[in-house]
C-alpha cells in the first residue's frame, strides 16, 4: 500500500520544477495544440498555468497565485510577476485570467494581473453561492457584494471560449466548493 505524502509531493515538485524552471509542454507552432507552462507556488504547493496558441501569441493564465507571508502579513506579486515576464519575453496576449474555483489555501493574483494585461477575470456562475456561505460565515456587512459582480465573467457548464486557434471548454466540477470548474484545452484539464 502506498501513502500518500503531501511533503514529498512538495519536495518532487520543488526540486523538479527549481531544476528545469517553469515546467513547458509544446512550445512549437507547428500544432495547433496548446503549450502549457507551470508557475510553482513553494509556500501553497500550488500551480498557477499559462495556456499558450503560440501561432497566434494568444493565452489564457489559470489560478494565479498572489503569495500572502503570514508572519508578516505582507502580500507579494512575485509570483504573478513572473507569469508577467513569461507573457513578455514569449510575446504573448493574455485573453482571459481564470479561476478554477475560490481558493482556501492562496490568494489569487487575478486582480493585479488585471490591472497589467487589461484581461478580464473569469469563475463559475455558482461562485454567487460560496460568496453566501462565505458571508454567512465571516458576518459581512451588507455591503459585502454576493452576486459575483468582482468577476468580469461568470462562466457555465459548456461553455467555449475562444483561445487563437484553440478553444477552452468550461466544465462545471463541483467539488471544494459549488463553483469549482475546470478547463479543458485540447487534451489538457485544469482544475
Amino acid at each position: 500500500m502506498r501513502i500518500y505524502s503531501v511533503e514529498a509531493e512538495r519536495v518532487w515538485l520543488r526540486t523538479t520544477i527549481s531544476f528545469w524552471g517553469p515546467f513547458k509542454r509544446n512550445m512549437s507552432v507547428d500544432r495547433a495544440i496548446p503549450a502549457v507552462t507551470a508557475f510553482f507556488d513553494e509556500t501553497t504547493s500550488t500551480l498557477s498555468y499559462v495556456v499558450a496558441d503560440m501561432e497566434s501569441k494568444i493565452c489564457a493564465i489559470i489560478d494565479p497565485v498572489l503569495e500572502f507571508d503570514e508572519s508578516s502579513a505582507e502580500i507579494s506579486t512575485l509570483g504573478a510577476e513572473k507569469i508577467l515576464d513569461h507573457l513578455r519575453m514569449n510575446d504573448l496576449s493574455c485573453e482571459y485570467i481564470l479561476e478554477t474555483h475560490a481558493h482556501a489555501d492562496h490568494l489569487s493574483a487575478g486582480y493585479f494581473l488585471k490591472q497589467h494585461l487589461a484581461a478580464p477575470i473569469g469563475i463559475g456562475q455558482s461562485i454567487v453561492d460560496v460568496q453566501h456561505v462565505f458571508a454567512e460565515m465571516y458576518s459581512e456587512t451588507p455591503s459585502f457584494r454576493r452576486d459575483g459582480s468582482q468577476f468580469d465573467l461568470l462562466l457555465t457548464d459548456g461553455q467555449k471560449l475562444a483561445l487563437g486557434r484553440l478553444s477552452i471548454e468550461v466544465m462545471h466540477v463541483p467539488g471544494h466548493t459549488p463553483a469549482c470548474m475546470a478547463y479543458k484545452v485540447d487534451d489538457a484539464v485544469f482544475v
